[in-house]
């Protein structure tokens, strides 16, 4: 298997990597935001596990928009 060090990425790939990067922080702060202004009595179950939950990459924040607010 080849080594896939950063330096022998193509420059599509860096920005790949660089712009998955930016989603996945930009949907972690967007969680973490929206669980601190949202009153606990519209987020299902406790605030603390849904913001751990949050900190694992893409699937964190994605399943607290879908199942940690309540509509």
């Amino acid at each position: 298997m080849p080594n896939a060090g950063w330096n022998n990425l193509g420059p599509t790939e860096k920005l790949l990597v660089i712009g998955l990067g930016l989603v996945q922080v930009a949907l972690l702060v967007a969680a973490l935001t929206d669980l601190y202004r949202r009153p606990v009595e519209k987020v299902r179950g406790w605030k603390l596990p849904w913001v751990a939950v949050s900190f694992l990459n893409f699937v964190g924040p994605i399943s607290y928009f879908l199942f940690g607010r309540k509509r």
